[in-house]
C-alpha cells in the first residue's frame, strides 16, 4: 500500500444567504380634513395632488364635509372617483328630501300639479309642526350608501382600506363624538348634520349633529391613530370684516365662526415642525356653493401644489405606491348574498310594506340598483322622513337591516297652492288653495284628502284614495266636489261678459297605477249645477251662451296617463301624456248626450346641461253640438296663444302646439331663496273650431312669447310678453303653471 495516501479534501462551503436589506421604514402619515360645507370640495383637489406625488395616507380624520370626502377615500375610492361623483350629483336635488320627480309615485306627481308650495307643514295635536331640519338628508344618505357598499361588511373603521374617524357633536351634551366603528354611511351623515339645515342623526343612542360645532379640525383625533406626521387641510370660514356684518344671518354666522375658530386654533397649535398645514385660498366662498365644483377643486389643487416640496418628502416609489393602491382596492369586496331581511327596531309600523318589497331579494347577491329602486318605490309614496338600509351580519350570514322613520311632521299634513296672474293693464286674478292630507288611514296606505280653494275659483272637495293592497297599483277612490268659477266671455280682446258656473258632483273612480310612470283610470260621477251671467247684458245678441242654464248629468270616463317628467315647472327631460274619453249622459233635460275626447302631450330634452327644448301639443273634440259654456274649450293666455288674453277663444273643438326653448341662466342652490332662473322663448299655433272641417293650418293663430322664469318654492314665476300674428300683444306677470 502506498504509504501516505492522500486524504480527501472537504467539499467547498455553501455560501450562506444573507437577508435582503429591509425596505426603509417610512413615516406613518395621517390626513386631517376640516369641515366647511361646499368649501370642503377643495379636499378632493388636495387628494389628487397627494396621489400624483405618491404620498400614501395611513389614517384619516374628518369633520363635516371633510368626513364625507375622507370617508369616501377611506372606503377605497380614488380621488378621481370622488371627483366624478361630486360632478354627477345634482346638488339641488341632493339637498332636498324628495326623490327626483321622475321617481315619485304618480299620486305624488299629481299632487304637485295643483299644490305648488314645496314645503308641507304637519299637523299634530291641533298644532302646526315644522320638520326637525330643513333637510332630512334622504337623497344624500342613499348616495353615500351606494358609494360605500363595497366596504359595508366592515364595522371597525380600522379595517377599511384606509383607517378612518369621523367627528360629530352630541346634541344633548355638546360633547365631541369620535366615530370609529359601526355603519360608515351614518357616521359621515351625522358629521355633516349642520344644525337647522340637516335633521340630527340618531346613532348609538345619541342624537348627533355636525362635528364642526365641537372640533372642526380634528388634529388630536388623527394623532391618536398612531401616525408620525400630519397633513392638515383647513377649509374653515374666515371671520367677516365689519362692513359685511349687516344682517342677523351674517352676525349669527360670525358668532358661530368665532366659537369654531377658537377650538380650531387650539388644535392647530398642537402641530409639530414636520406636520404640514394646507389652507386653500377660498376667501368668502359660501358653504352652499356646491354648484362650483371646478373652481373649488382647482383651489384645493393649487394650495396643495404650493406645498409640493414638503409633500414630496413624504412620497414613496411608484412601485410601492402601486402596491398601496392595490391593497386598498383588494379590501373593497363584492356585495354579499342576502340571507335575511330585518326591520330596524322602531320601524315596525312599516314592516308589512318593507317585507313585501324586499322578500324576493333573500337568497340572492345584493344588487345595489335593485335595492335603490325599492327604496325609491316606498319613499316616493310620501309619509317617511328617511328610509335607509345597511348590511348586517348574524352568525355567518349577511342580511339587510331596513330602517324606516315616519314623517316628523305627519302622518297628517297640509300643503298650499297659489296662482296669480296680472296682465299689467289692470286685469288680475288669483287663486289660493290648501290641501289637508290624512295619510296611513288603512294598512295598505290609504289617505283622505280635503281641498279648499278661494279666488277666481271657489272649491271644497274631498276624496278617499284606497289602494287595494301594497304595491299592487289597484285602487278605488270615492270623491265629491262643490265648486264655483268665473268664466269671462271676450269679443276680440275686450271682455264682453262674465259667467259664474256652480257645480256639485260626486262619484267613484277605479284604476291601476303602473309603478311611477303611468295610470289607467275609469269612473262615473253625477254632476249638477248651473251657469249664470254675472256681468253683461242678458239681451246682448253677441252673447253665445244663455244668461242662465242648469244642468244635471251622469258622466262616465276612461283616462290613460303617463308621466316621466323630471320637473313639472321647467322640465329638462321626460314625457307627459294624457288621453281621455268622457261621456255625459243627461238626466235633467236640455243638452243631448255628449261625448268628448281630449289629449295632452309634453316632451322635453336638455343638452349641455343648461339648454332645453320642449314640445307640447293639446287637443280636444266634443262629438256633439253643444251650447253649454262649461263644455267649451278655452284658449288664450300665457303659453296658450300668448298674444291673446286668457279665455279669448271658446269652441267645442281645439288644438294647439307649442315649441319652447329655454336656457338656465341661474343655477340655483340648496337654499329656498337661491332658485334656478330661466330665459326662454315660445312659438305657438292653435285655434278653436265649431266643426272638425273648419280645422285647417291656414286659420291657425300663430303666437310667440319671450319670458323670464324663476323656479321658486312657491311655484314657477314668469315675467313675459306674448305676440299674436293678428297684431295683438299681451304682457304677463304670472305665478303658477300655464300648460
Amino acid at each position: 500500500m502506498a504509504a501516505g495516501a492522500q486524504q480527501a479534501s472537504p467539499p467547498p462551503a455553501t455560501p450562506v444567504a444573507q437577508p435582503a436589506a429591509a425596505a426603509p421604514q417610512r413615516l406613518r402619515i395621517g390626513l386631517v380634513l376640516s369641515g366647511g360645507g361646499a368649501r370642503g370640495m377643495a379636499h378632493v383637489g388636495v387628494l389628487q395632488v397627494l396621489e400624483k406625488l405618491h404620498v400614501p395616507i395611513d389614517a384619516i380624520a374628518g369633520t363635516s364635509m371633510g368626513a364625507v370626502v375622507g370617508g369616501l377615500y377611506a372606503s377605497g375610492l380614488s380621488p378621481e372617483q370622488i371627483e366624478a361623483t361630486f360632478r354627477s350629483i345634482n346638488w339641488q336635488e341632493a339637498f332636498r328630501d324628495r326623490p327626483p320627480r321622475e321617481d315619485l309615485t304618480l299620486r305624488r306627481k299629481q299632487e304637485d300639479e295643483n299644490f305648488l308650495v314645496k314645503f308641507p307643514i304637519g299637523i299634530k295635536g291641533g298644532r302646526l309642526v315644522l320638520p326637525t331640519g330643513l333637510i332630512q338628508g334622504q337623497s344624500l344618505t342613499e348616495t353615500l350608501r351606494r358609494l360605500t357598499l363595497p366596504v359595508a361588511r366592515s364595522t371597525d373603521f380600522d379595517d377599511l382600506p384606509t383607517p378612518f374617524r369621523a367627528v360629530a357633536t352630541d346634541l344633548e351634551t355638546g360633547q365631541e363624538v369620535d366615530m370609529g366603528s359601526g355603519d360608515l354611511t351614518s357616521a359621515m351623515r351625522a358629521s355633516l348634520s349642520a344644525p337647522g339645515v340637516f335633521a340630527p342623526v340618531e346613532r348609538g343612542g345619541r342624537l348627533l349633529v355636525d362635528g364642526g360645532v365641537s372640533d372642526n379640525v380634528p388634529v388630536d383625533v388623527a394623532r391618536a391613530m398612531g401616525v408620525d406626521v400630519l397633513i392638515v387641510v383647513d377649509v374653515g370660514f374666515p371671520l367677516l370684516p365689519r362692513s359685511k356684518l349687516s344682517s342677523v344671518t351674517a352676525i349669527s354666522n360670525q358668532m358661530l365662526a368665532i366659537l369654531m375658530r377658537r377650538k380650531s386654533q387650539q388644535e392647530l397649535s398642537h402641530l409639530g415642525p414636520h406636520d404640514i398645514l394646507i389652507r386653500p385660498a377660498l376667501g368668502d366662498t359660501s358653504s352652499f356653493d356646491f354648484g362650483n365644483v371646478n373652481r373649488l377643486l382647482g383651489i384645493g389643487t393649487a394650495a396643495a401644489w404650493d406645498m409640493r416640496e414638503r409633500l414630496a418628502a413624504l412620497s414613496i416609489s411608484p412601485e410601492r405606491y402601486a402596491a398601496y393602491e392595490q391593497r386598498r382596492e383588494l379590501l373593497r369586496q363584492a356585495p354579499p348574498r342576502i340571507d335575511f331581511v330585518k326591520v330596524q327596531t322602531g320601524s315596525e309600523a312599516f314592516s308589512e310594506p318593507i317585507e313585501k318589497l324586499f322578500h324576493d331579494m333573500v337568497g340572492k347577491r345584493l344588487d345595489p340598483d335593485a335595492v335603490g329602486r325599492r327604496i325609491t318605490t316606498l319613499y316616493g309614496e310620501g309619509g317617511l322622513d328617511t328610509l335607509d338600509y345597511r348590511v348586517v351580519k348574524r352568525d355567518d350570514q349577511y342580511g339587510l337591516l331596513v330602517d324606516a322613520r315616519g314623517n316628523s311632521i305627519g302622518p297628517n299634513y297640509v300643503r298650499f297652492g297659489l296662482s296669480l296672474q296680472d296682465d299689467l293693464e289692470g286685469d288680475s286674478t288669483y287663486d289660493a288653495a290648501m290641501r289637508y292630507v290624512m295619510s296611513e288611514i288603512t294598512r295598505t296606505g290609504g289617505e283622505w284628502v280635503t281641498d279648499a280653494e278661494i279666488g277666481n275659483t271657489s272649491l271644497l272637495s274631498t276624496e278617499v284614495f284606497l289602494p287595494l293592497s301594497h304595491f299592487s297599483g289597484w285602487f278605488v277612490m270615492p270623491h265629491t266636489v262643490v265648486a264655483s268659477r268665473n268664466l269671462p266671455f271676450l269679443i276680440g280682446q275686450s271682455e264682453r261678459a262674465q259667467y259664474r258656473v256652480h257645480t256639485f258632483d260626486y262619484g267613484l273612480d277605479f284604476g291601476k297605477q303602473f309603478g311611477n310612470w303611468g295610470e289607467i283610470r275609469t269612473g262615473v260621477y253625477r254632476e249638477e249645477g248651473h251657469s249664470r251671467l254675472t256681468i253683461g247684458d242678458p239681451l246682448d245678441p253677441k252673447l253665445v251662451f244663455p244668461p242662465f242654464q242648469s244642468f244635471g248629468s251622469r258622466t262616465y270616463f276612461a283616462r290613460f296617463s303617463v308621466d316621466t317628467l323630471d320637473d313639472i315647472n321647467f322640465p329638462h327631460f321626460g314625457e307627459r301624456a294624457t288621453l281621455q274619453w268622457s261621456g255625459e249622459r243627461n238626466v235633467a233635460g236640455g243638452e243631448p248626450n255628449i261625448n268628448q275626447v281630449t289629449f295632452d302631450f309634453l316632451a322635453a330634452h336638455t343638452w349641455r346641461e343648461r339648454n332645453t327644448v320642449a314640445l307640447s301639443m293639446s287637443g280636444g273634440s266634443t262629438l256633439n253640438r253643444v251650447t253649454d259654456l262649461r263644455l267649451e274649450f278655452p284658449l288664450g293666455g300665457f303659453l296658450n296663444l300668448s298674444g291673446l288674453k286668457q279665455y279669448s277663444l271658446y269652441g267645442p273643438r281645439f288644438g294647439i302646439g307649442r315649441l319652447l326653448v329655454y336656457r338656465k341662466i341661474g343655477r340655483g342652490g340648496p337654499g329656498y331663496l337661491d332658485v334656478p332662473v330661466y330665459l326662454g322663448v315660445s312659438l305657438e299655433a292653435g285655434n278653436v273650431w265649431q266643426n272638425m272641417s273648419d280645422a285647417k293650418l291656414t286659420n291657425l293663430h300663430k303666437d310667440a312669447s319671450l319670458f323670464l322664469g324663476l323656479d321658486t318654492f312657491l311655484g314657477p314665476i314668469y315675467v313675459g310678453s306674448g305676440f299674436d300674428d293678428h297684431g295683438d300683444q299681451a304682457f304677463y306677470l304670472f305665478l303658477g303653471r300655464t300648460f
